[in-house]
């Protein structure tokens, strides 16, 4: 019973969001979501892709959502575009600056008008205090591609306890993108 309060306590708002305060007058049409970065969780790659482009899709907020694979083969489509795809997300990682002139060839190049990074920060099963849990932890940046500007910023984590059958994690990821989504300016 505590397990069950301390879940339904837990899911009261995402662990971190941040709003600029110019994205109360961003309105994009189309959104991109770029290929997640999945560091050491190999297996989540284009799971995390997919489940990110359906749930926008489903929230039916925008006129066009680019998948990642999509997005993809419209940067490698050229090298010029490699090339701006990778100096971007080089100097955002680097010393997280966004662009402007790169954001903007980014999205002319992919015909939109924000994209999205993810980050995926945990895909696995652990042990947390004594319970069997399924664990994701994900990351999900908003950049306005005109200006480069980082209109929401935000990291979550969903934890689905288990005794005898394993959660899906793409089913918790699920459950995780919709909570983070919700919160995301459009």
């Amino acid at each position: 019973m505590m397990l069950l309060l301390l879940a339904l306590v837990g899911c009261a708002g995402i662990r971190y969001s941040h709003v600029a305060p110019e994205a109360k007058d961003f309105h994009p049409k189309r959104i991109g979501v770029l290929p997640a970065d999945v560091g050491i969780y190999e297996e989540a790659r284009g799971i995390v892709d997919q489940i990110i482009a359906g749930v926008l899709v489903d929230k039916k907020w925008f006129t066009d959502v680019v998948a990642a694979d999509e997005m993809n083969s419209r940067i490698k489509s050229s090298e010029v575009n490699e090339k701006v795809f990778v100096d971007y997300i080089s100097k955002l990682r680097a010393v997280n600056f966004s662009d402007p002139d790169l954001s903007r060839k980014l999205g002319e190049m992919t015909k939109v008008d924000a994209f999205l990074l993810v980050n995926v920060d945990y895909w696995n099963y652990t042990i947390e205090s004594g319970d069997k849990v399924a664990k994701v932890v994900m990351g999900i940046k908003m950049i306005d591609a005109a200006s480069g500007k980082i209109m929401w910023n935000a990291g979550h984590q969903e934890v689905d306890a288990y005794i005898l059958m394993k959660p899906a994690l793409p089913n918790v990821a699920k459950r995780l993108v919709k909570s983070m989504i919700k919160e995301m300016p459009h």
